[in-house]
């Protein structure tokens, strides 16, 4: 079985630096449930780093459970339909979660 924390640090891996040119964010994860925890990703001018645990102040925090992430991630459940059925809560610049697949694309 796929952890949670295993699915951030493959995020990382496929993480597209030209889609995060000239953006100085951080988005953090809030995942609630048996697997939760808290991820962060520190984004600098085309750099990404994983911060397990999360930071003090985030430009952008996503929460929800870890059930939902993981289909969101599977692609069996598109995250605008989870934000409208309120499983997913996003708290911050809307426009920065919304530049997220396309530096973090789902392949």
């Amino acid at each position: 079985m796929v952890q949670i924390g295993d699915v951030f640090e493959e995020m990382l891996k496929h993480f597209n630096p030209s889609a995060a040119q000239g953006l100085t964010a951080t988005y953090q994860f809030n995942i609630s449930g048996p697997q939760g925890g808290i991820w962060a990703f520190n984004i600098d001018a085309g750099a990404c780093n994983l911060v397990k645990g999360g930071v003090d102040a985030p430009s952008v925090e996503i929460a929800l459970a870890d059930a939902d992430w993981m289909a969101i991630r599977e692609g069996k459940l598109n995250s605008q339909m989870a934000f409208m059925q309120g499983k997913l809560k996003i708290k911050g610049d809307m426009n920065l979660a919304m530049k997220l697949q396309t530096m973090f694309p789902i392949s």
